[in-house]
């Protein structure tokens, strides 16, 4: 698709919202439809999770390096302020590993992507998805897919490419993913590449950015012959043979003898992506039985009142304290869109919570979420109770949010949430989510730049993503 909307950077903002209210846009349930089934030949997930597991065994084994030979919480592999390897943590573990020092960092860089290593400030941890690798087929998945959609991060352009002309690839790349999808086999460099002349084609016309020269009609009315941009002058083949070599460089594609052909990874991934569907959450039915995580997954595409009705049988099942110790651990997790639940559930216990409410506003994660919940407990108007938020809290907060959405969400509601943010414009944004430290930035900002339809916006979306990749 392409988009028609002016190439202005503000963001049109409606009537302030609470940021509580964001988490709860993901509970809402859309009408009911058949289970989309993927291509006939696709691998079961449990395959396509042990392919995935193979493709990023190097990322894993440096990943598990450094959690074993840092510590948990330790700065010591990022000594350089951007957490990235320093000089003398990247020579240990290529020695420790038998590994060339471009090996690590590459391994390195890549476990940042897929998020099994999480960015904190200017430090990094093991991430979740690290945790859970050997047992949770949806955790290697989804860390996978987050590589796949920063396949251009992965392997950056050269610095002589065009910036403009990169940015135009990038926007283009989706429709030429689906035409291999499609083509469900090797499809030659030659038919991409009209195909990719043909999209950049659109996104220039749809820009007005379209030269007219020798043997062209200029429209009647027209102010007069538009200048060649530097992107127009730029050739798409050596930009076509980066963006396939990145795309293989993360396993979605195999790339050679003038061919292309999606990995059944890849291709599964693209499906995904078309048939927009999301993780399945657990049925309603039998929630009382299930721990507090499970209780919340299971009500994740309930509406809220249905939510609430299921809180409450949860709740009286057991003694308030444990329960709500349960909430709390399971908002303590890295599935953001369970910390918007717990903190759902936690309002239905009321009174009872607030001594163990306001003992966690002392931690990162969870302090945006107890200030909302305490202002709201104290009487304040919801509407009104984000106000309890500093700026470098709600922009956090703000960033958890759009993790959940894309995690759990789909790509129109992912755009929507902009409308969240309480700052007046995209660049203003960008600048406070750089700087806010949130371990999920760079994938949160990779899936809005995929979803927005804009490719002026998306451009500038991407280029911070990058920046917070490498430290910038």
């Amino acid at each position: 698709m392409t988009s028609r909307i002016p190439r202005d950077s503000r963001l049109r903002l409606v009537r302030p919202r609470p940021l509580a209210a964001a988490p709860r846009a993901v509970n809402q349930r859309r009408p009911s439809r058949p289970a989309p089934r993927p291509p006939e030949g696709t691998p079961a997930r449990a395959e396509l999770a042990r392919m995935a597991r193979t493709g990023l065994a190097g990322p894993v084994r440096v990943a598990r390096w450094a959690d074993a030979a840092l510590g948990p919480g330790s700065d010591g592999a990022t000594a350089d302020g951007k957490a990235t390897l320093s000089e003398s943590t990247a020579r240990r573990a290529a020695v420790d590993l038998g590994l060339s020092l471009a090996q690590v960092r590459a391994d390195w860089d890549t476990a940042r992507l897929a998020g099994l290593v999480e960015v904190h400030g200017d430090s990094a941890r093991p991430g979740w998805r690290l945790r859970a690798w050997d047992r949770d087929d949806s955790a290697v998945l989804r860390g996978w897919v987050a590589l796949f959609d920063a396949w251009s991060l992965a392997h950056p352009e050269h610095e002589e490419h065009e910036p403009a002309a990169v940015a135009e690839v990038v926007s283009a790349m989706p429709q030429l993913l689906s035409f291999l999808q499609l083509s469900a086999g090797p499809v030659p460099v030659e038919q991409l590449l009209d195909l990719l002349q043909q999209r950049v084609t659109e996104l220039r016309t749809e820009r007005c950015e379209v030269p007219y020269g020798p043997g062209t009609e200029q429209p009647a009315g027209s102010p007069g012959p538009a200048e060649p941009t530097p992107a127009a002058d730029a050739p798409l083949d050596p930009l076509l043979d980066w963006a396939l070599k990145a795309l293989a460089s993360v396993g979605a594609l195999t790339y050679g003898a003038g061919q292309a052909t999606l990995t059944p990874l890849g291709s599964w991934a693209v499906w995904v992506k078309l048939e927009q569907i999301c993780v399945a959450a657990q049925s309603p039915a039998g929630n009382i039985e299930q721990s507090a995580e499970d209780m919340l997954r299971g009500c994740a595409q309930l509406r809220p009142n249905a939510a609430r009705a299921e809180y409450r049988a949860w709740l009286a099942a057991r003694p308030v304290g444990s329960a709500v110790t349960q909430l709390i651990d399971a908002a303590r997790g890295e599935d953001a869109l369970l910390r918007g639940l717990a903190f759902e559930a936690l309002r239905v216990v009321g009174a009872p919570a607030e001594p163990d409410v306001r003992a966690v506003v002392v931690e990162p994660a969870l302090r945006p979420y107890a200030l909302l919940w305490l202002a709201e407990h104290d009487g304040v108007d919801p509407e009104d109770a984000h106000e309890a938020l500093t700026r470098n809290e709600a922009t956090w907060l703000w960033v958890d949010t759009a993790a959940a959405v894309a995690d759990h969400g789909e790509a129109p509601m992912l755009v929507r949430h902009l409308e969240a943010a309480v700052q007046p414009t995209v660049p203003q944004l960008l600048d406070e989510v750089r700087a806010v430290g949130h371990p999920r930035t760079v994938q949160v900002l990779v899936a809005l730049a995929a979803a927005h339809p804009d490719p002026a916006l998306a451009k500038a979306v991407r280029r911070a993503a990058f920046q917070v990749h490498t430290g910038g």
